[in-house]
């Protein structure tokens, strides 16, 4: 919009903070778990049971599943405000009960419920902030969400080594497990979420419901109200007005799967299922995992090994900031472009570095170099993307499925990881990501248009 100075920035800014805690919570939610493992694994005995670790690790993405696929239908049917406070909700639950009580099952059921409430915040969050922001700040401001994220993951690591007494690395199994962190320890890493999601939830109250879902179901005066108060009078008459002609032709019935992929649509959902798996298989997710090992193997003690995970946290924080003040000024498809060459570039140098059998300290700093250039590229922009190029009409479906995918990849890419590890060594596992982020390379060049400084109702008119 040209009329950038009457907008009220920080109302805008206020909002949007409010609904990305939901990916605040996401992040501390998925990586808490990594700091509880060694004493709960003791505390529940499943340390000689690999199914029921993996159980343990991966439950709570059956959650992210469920919860990613139903938040199409409930954000048409009751708007983005209230799925919001049932996620934040699902967080307070699954954070008292996960530590709370001494039986496996009950333990992972409370996982599952904290794996719906990421599955409900990561799809709910970006559209409802894409969908109170004007365009000009849309990329910086979406992203706010994604820099949550990654301070909840730093969070998580942070609490997780603070909380942790000491163990030495003689410690048996057994005393371990009758140790305050065996008996205590790890549920003080889950508690310590009560916080964040209390405050959550208690400020979702404050927010307004998405002015775009309020004229989408004909409630035009409560819209012109919230878009008032981002941006004036003159501003809610403008957007309104875009919406309505966007609206125009659309269908009053509830939006159906198979609807998706009809005509126009087809193409856009595909393309977000594209963008969701693409950005998962670009393989940073066994950067992370393969964390403690290089630096193990760099010659650093277990105690340094988990602060130096810290490190990682702190870079990937530092580089989604950055992220923030470029993505609007670079554009999304640019900031894509370099992460996947960036990214493949990392993945060729660890691959020889594995291939060679070489290790140390500048291992360390090529695994470093891939978390920054993630954080800064394709971590943001996808979630910005997914937040913009589907219609108004559809928006709420669409984005749930696609944020469905990106969960559906994640799981197949963690699962597929010891396979490929073991049938094509480390080294051939990178070179595979590395022609992934090729692929990633020249999709987004030749099918992605840039979106950066134009209203949603401006990108549904070019796709």
């Amino acid at each position: 919009m040209s009329r950038s100075n009457q907008l009220n920035f920080k109302y805008i800014l206020s909002i949007s903070m409010i609904s990305a805690l939901g990916g605040l919570l996401f992040g501390y939610d998925w990586v808490v778990i990594g700091g509880a493992k060694p004493f709960y694994e003791r505390f529940f005995e499943i340390t000689d049971i690999p199914t029921l670790q993996g159980w343990a690790m991966g439950s709570a993405l059956i959650g992210c599943i469920v919860g990613a696929a139903i938040a199409g239908k409930v954000t048409e049917r009751f708007g983005r405000k209230k799925p919001l406070g049932l996620a934040a909700l699902l967080f307070v639950v699954s954070a008292a009960g996960t530590g709370g009580f001494n039986d496996f099952n009950v333990f992972i059921v409370f996982r599952i419920l904290g794996g719906l409430g990421i599955g409900l915040a990561s799809t709910i969050s970006p559209m409802y902030i894409a969908e109170v922001s004007p365009s000009i700040y849309r990329g910086k401001l979406v992203s706010l969400n994604q820099l949550a994220i990654v301070i909840g993951i730093l969070a998580a690591q942070i609490f997780n080594y603070v909380i942790a007494d000491p163990v030495p690395e003689n410690m048996t199994d057994l005393e371990i497990m009758n140790s305050w962190n065996g008996q205590t320890g790890w549920r003080w890493m889950f508690w310590a979420e009560l916080i964040p999601a209390t405050l959550f939830f208690v400020l979702i109250f404050i927010i307004p419901e998405s002015p775009r879902w309020l004229s989408k179901n004909k409630r035009w005066d409560e819209s012109l109200k919230v878009l008032n108060n981002i941006g004036g009078a003159i501003y809610a008459d403008e957007v309104q007005e875009q919406i309505k002609e966007t609206l125009k032709e659309a269908s009053e019935k509830v939006i159906k799967i198979g609807e998706l992929f009809n005509g126009k649509n087809k193409k856009l959902i595909i393309t977000g299922i594209l963008l969701a798996f693409l950005q998962q298989w670009c393989g940073i997710n066994v950067v992370f995992n393969y964390a403690e090992e290089v630096f193990t193997s760099a010659g650093y003690g277990v105690s340094d090994a988990l602060f130096n995970i810290i490190l990682t946290g702190i870079v990937n924080l530092v580089f989604t900031v950055i992220a923030m003040q470029v993505i609007d000024r670079w554009g999304r498809k640019k900031l894509w472009l370099f992460g996947s060459v960036g990214l493949g570039l990392s993945y060729l140098l660890i691959g020889m570095f594995y291939f060679y059998g070489l290790k140390g300290f500048a291992l360390v700093v090529l695994v470093v170099i891939a978390i920054a250039i993630y954080a800064l590229t394709l971590a943001p922009v996808f979630w910005v993307l997914a937040s913009e190029i589907f219609p108004n009409r559809i928006r709420g479906a669409a984005m749930s499925l696609t944020v469905t995918a990106l969960w559906i990849a994640c799981f197949l890419l963690t699962y597929s990881f010891p396979i490929l590890n073991s049938a094509l060594g480390a080294y051939g596992t990178f070179w595979s990501y590395g022609v992934i982020c090729i692929l990633c390379f020249l999709f987004v060049k030749y099918k992605i248009p840039e979106t950066k400084n134009k209203t949603l109702e401006e990108i549904e008119e070019i796709f």
